[in-house]
C-alpha cells in the first residue's frame, strides 16, 4: 500500500506544529479574556472608584499583552508554515 506522504500523526514535525497551534488558541483566549476583565473592571471603576479597580485594570492589560502577543506571533508562524507546506504541495 503507497500513501501520497507522511500522515499528520506520524510526523513529528506536524504534530509539535497541532500542538503550537493548541497553544497560541489557549494564548489568545487568555489573552483577550483579560482584555474584557480589564474593561469591566474599567467600567465598575468608573462607578465605584478605582482605588481597588485601577489595579485590577492595570494587571489585566499587563497579563492580556504578556499572553497575547506571543500568541499572536506563534499563530502567524503556525499558519505561515502551513502556508509554505500547501505551496510546496505536502500534507
Amino acid at each position: 500500500m503507497t500513501t501520497d506522504g507522511p500522515r499528520p500523526e506520524q510526523d513529528p514535525v506536524l504534530v509539535r506544529r497541532a500542538q503550537m497551534s493548541r497553544l497560541a488558541s489557549t494564548g489568545n483566549r487568555i489573552g483577550y479574556a483579560c482584555v474584557a476583565v480589564s474593561v469591566v473592571a474599567f467600567f465598575v471603576g468608573l462607578s465605584a472608584g478605582y482605588e481597588v479597580w485601577g489595579r485590577v485594570v492595570v494587571v489585566a492589560l499587563a497579563a492580556s499583552a504578556l499572553t497575547l502577543a506571543p500568541a499572536i506571533v506563534l499563530g502567524y508562524a503556525v499558519k505561515a508554515a502551513d502556508r509554505e507546506d500547501r505551496s510546496r504541495r505536502l500534507p
